[in-house]
C-alpha cells in the first residue's frame, strides 16, 4: 500500500536533473501513503517516484523494484492476495525471484505471461511496468477500482502517472496549467455527489479506469477494458439453497483468509452492520486478538457505537471507539478534501477519517465491509422495482400524468417522489445510489449545460445490461458497479484510511467472492420484506443473531441537525468567503442555507442538507486547489514500520 509517481517520456530521452527534481518534490504530496521508504530512480526515458508502506516482505521488496537484470522495473501500490500462489506456479515455470514478496510476482508474470498476468492477479492494485528493452510501459488498474491511478500529459509531452491527483497538479504546475475546472464534471458532481470516471474536476487529468489496463508506445497512451463484470444468473430450486448459501460462506472465508495475509497487526473497522461484522468475525478465526474499531458522533440516533461494542462482545474481539465532535468535523474539513483530491460530497468521508485515525495507533491494516451491497443486493433502493411494478403495467400516458401530478404536490409530502420515479423508466431515473440535484434544480449553476444530463454518464451501461436481458434490480447492482462504487465507497476508502497510512483491505471485492455472488437470483437478492436475502442466509453460521437483520446505518452524520445548529455559521462564511462566482449563484446557495434553517427550526420536513453539503465541499476544494486560499495544516506524521 504505497504511493507512486512515474514520468515516461518513451518517444525521446527527455529526462534532466530538473526532470528528477520536480519528481522528488511532487513526491511529497504523496507522503501519507507511504512513510515507510522513499525513493526515486530515473533514466535517460523514465523517472519513478515511490513512497512505500510496507506489510509483506519488509526488508526486501522495495520499490522501484527491477526484474530480469534491470530490463524491467516496477511500482506496484496495493497487494496479490494470491502472490505466494502465483510465485509457486511462476516457479515452476522458471521464473526466479530476489525477494519473498507480491511485488515481484506481477513483473515476472509480465515477463512470462504477458499481459495475461492482470487476469490472474486475485487483489486491489495499480502498478506500472517500463521495458527498458522495447521502451514501452504496460499498467492496470483492478478489476473494482479499490486502488487509484491518475495520468496526465505534461508541457514536455511526457506522460506522468500518479496514485494522487495533487501530485499530477504538482508537476502540471498548478489549477490553469491543468486545464482548469471541467464545467461537465461540475454539473455531474452536483447531481452524483462525485466526478464519474474517467474525468476529474481538472480537464487535463484524467484517471485510468476500473478494470483495465493500459500501454505507453512511442509517446501514445492506450487503454483496454480487461474486467467485463458479468452475472451469469442461475436459477436455484428450494432443495439447492442451502447448498447456495454454503457456497457463499465459503468463498467469504477464504477471501478474508487470503486478504489476511501480511507481515504486520490486521485489525478490522465494525459499524455494527452485518457486513463489518460478517468480516470481523471471520478475521477472528486467523488472529484471535483482533482487534475492532467504531466512530459515532455526540446526537442521539447518529452512532453506531453502542451496536458495535454490542457485537464486538458477541464476536469477541477487543474494540476501540472514536466520538466525533462538530468541532472537530467542521476542523477537519479543509484537511479531509486535500486529501480526497477532488470533492466527494458523502459526509461519511469525516468519520471515516477520524476511525482510520484512531485504528493506526493500534494496527497498520484492517479489514471492512465495503462491496457487499453492491455484489449482494443490500441497497434498500434495489427493493424500488418491487414496488414500481404496477406502474410498468400502466399505459404511457397515464404514467406521464402521474409525473406531472407529481410536480404539484409540496416539497416532502409523502408519495411525492414515487409518483415522480413511477412515472419514469429505470434508465433515467437511476444513475446510482445518491441523487443530489436533478437537472432542473441546477438553477444557480452559471455554466449549466442543458443537453448534459445523468443519463450521460449511465447511457453505455444501460446499452450493455439490456444486451444481456438483465432485470431492473440487477440492472441497477450492474450500474453501481461503474458509478458509485467506484465513485464514492472505494475512493473515500481509499483515500481516508491511506491519509492515516493505514492500508483497507475489502474481501467482498474479490473475483472468486463475485463469482459467486453474481449466479444469486434476484429472488435471493432483494424481497419486499429485505435486502441480501442470501447473503443473511449465509451468514447465520458466522455473525451473531441480533445482527442478522439490524437496519442499515453505516456512518450516519447528523448534517442535517448540525448545518441548522452548530455548524450553521460556518456553512454561511464558507459561502461568503469562496471565490466561485464563475460557477454559482451564492446568493442562492444562502438563501438555500437560511431555509434550510428555517425548515429545520419549524419541523418542516423539507432537508437541503445533502445539496448544502455538495456545494459546500465544492467551496472548500475550490479554495485549495483553484484559489489556493486555503491550506490545511497537513501533518507530516512518520509512523514506525512494524505494529
Amino acid at each position: 500500500m504505497c504511493g507512486l509517481l512515474a514520468y515516461f517520456s518513451t518517444d525521446a530521452p527527455r529526462v534532466t536533473e530538473g526532470v528528477v527534481s520536480d519528481v522528488r518534490d511532487a513526491l511529497h504530496c504523496l507522503r501519507h501513503r507511504g512513510p515507510d521508504e522513499n525513493e526515486v530512480w530515473h533514466d535517460d526515458r523514465v523517472v519513478y517516484g515511490f513512497n512505500r508502506l510496507a506489510f509483506i516482505d519488509i526488508e526486501h521488496s522495495h520499490q522501484p523494484m527491477p526484474y530480469a537484470d534491470g530490463r524491467y522495473r516496477i511500482v506496484f501500490n496495493g497487494e496479490i492476495y494470491n502472490y505466494v500462489e502465483l510465485r509457486q506456479e511462476l516457479a515452476a515455470a522458471g521464473a526466479t525471484f530476489a525477494t519473498e514478496g507480491d511485488t515481484e510476482a506481477i513483473v515476472a508474470g509480465y515477463h512470462l505471461w504477458g499481459e495475461e498476468i492482470v487476469d490472474r492477479l486475485r487483489g486491489m492494485f495499480a502498478f506500472v511496468i517500463w521495458d527498458s528493452e522495447t521502451r514501452t510501459v504496460f499498467g492496470a488498474r483492478d478489476p473494482f477500482g479499490i486502488k487509484p491511478l491518475f495520468t496526465t500529459r505534461l508541457a514536455d509531452g511526457a506522460i506522468a502517472f500518479s496514485s494522487e491527483k495533487k501530485a499530477l497538479l504538482e508537476m502540471l504546475g498548478g489549477s490553469t496549467a491543468a486545464g482548469g475546472v471541467d464545467p461537465a464534471s461540475l454539473q455531474h458532481y452536483l447531481t452524483l455527489q462525485y466526478v464519474p470516471e474517467p474525468a476529474t474536476l481538472h480537464r487535463g487529468i484524467r484517471r485510468i479506469e476500473s478494470g483495465t489496463r493500459f500501454r505507453v508506445v512511442d509517446g501514445e497512451l492506450s487503454t483496454e477494458r480487461y474486467f467485463h463484470p458479468s452475472f451469469p444468473i442461475r436459477p436455484v430450486a428450494k432443495d439447492e439453497q442451502q447448498a447456495l448459501y454454503d457456497r457463499i460462506a465459503e468463498v467469504l472465508d477464504d477471501s478474508v483468509r487470503v486478504h489476511m495475509r501480511a507481515d504486520v497487526t490486521v485489525g478490522s473497522f465494525l459499524s455494527g452492520g452485518i457486513d463489518s461484522t460478517a468480516i470481523a468475525a471471520l478475521a477472528k478465526r486467523y488472529n484471535p486478538d483482533l482487534r475492532t474499531f467504531t466512530v459515532g458522533f455526540e446526537r442521539h440516533g447518529f452512532s453506531e457505537i453502542d451496536v458495535a461494542a454490542e457485537s464486538a462482545a458477541a464476536i469477541g474481539v477487543e474494540h476501540i471507539t472514536k466520538v466525533v465532535t462538530p468541532e472537530e468535523f467542521a476542523e477537519s474539513i479543509p484537511l479531509v478534501v486535500w486529501y480526497i483530491d477532488d470533492p466527494v460530497a458523502d459526509p461519511a468521508l469525516v468519520p471515516l477519517y477520524f476511525v482510520a485515525r484512531e485504528a493506526r495507533k493500534h494496527v497498520k491494516v484492517v479489514l471492512s465491509g465495503e462491496g457487499a451491497d453492491e455484489l449482494f443486493g443490500g441497497y434498500n433502493i434495489y427493493r424500488e422495482p418491487l414496488s414500481l411494478a404496477a406502474f410498468d403495467k400502466l399505459p404511457g400516458g397515464v404514467r406521464r400524468a402521474l409525473g406531472t401530478l407529481s410536480t404539484k404536490l409540496p416539497d416532502g409530502m409523502r408519495g411525492k417522489d414515487l409518483l415522480r420515479r413511477g412515472s419514469i423508466p429505470l434508465e433515467q431515473r437511476y444513475y446510482g445510489n445518491a441523487r443530489i440535484f436533478r437537472d432542473e434544480e441546477l438553477t444557480f449553476l452559471e455554466k449549466r449545460d442543458p443537453d448534459l444530463s445523468h443519463v450521460a454518464v449511465t447511457r453505455e451501461l444501460y446499452e450493455r445490461t439490456r444486451a444481456a436481458g438483465y432485470d431492473d434490480v440487477t440492472a441497477m447492482q450492474y450500474v453501481d458497479l461503474f458509478t458509485w462504487l467506484r465513485g464514492d465507497i472505494l475512493v473515500k476508502a481509499d483515500k481516508m484510511t491511506m491519509a492515516n497510512s493505514l492500508e483497507l483491505r475489502v474481501p467482498f471485492l474479490d473475483p472468486e467472492v463475485f463469482r459467486v455472488a453474481s449466479t444469486i437470483p434476484v429472488g435471493q437478492r432483494v424481497t419486499k420484506e429485505t435486502t441480501k436475502h442470501a447473503l443473511r442466509r449465509a451468514l447465520e453460521q458466522i455473525v451473531p443473531p441480533h445482527v442478522l437483520n439490524r437496519r442499515k446505518l453505516g456512518f450516519p452524520v447528523p448534517t442535517r441537525h448540525w448545518l441548522a445548529e452548530d455548524l450553521h455559521d460556518w456553512a454561511r462564511q464558507i459561502i461568503e468567503d469562496s471565490g466561485t462566482e464563475e460557477w454559482l449563484d451564492k446568493q442562492q446557495v444562502l438563501a438555500m442555507l437560511t431555509a434550510h434553517r428555517q425548515n429545520q427550526r419549524a419541523g418542516s420536513p423539507v432537508d437541503h442538507s445533502r445539496k448544502l453539503w455538495t456545494l459546500l465541499v465544492f467551496m472548500v476544494w475550490h479554495g485549495i486547489f483553484v484559489e489556493q486560499r486555503i491550506t490545511p495544516d497537513v501533518p507530516e506524521t512518520v509512523y514506525p514500520v512494524r505494529l
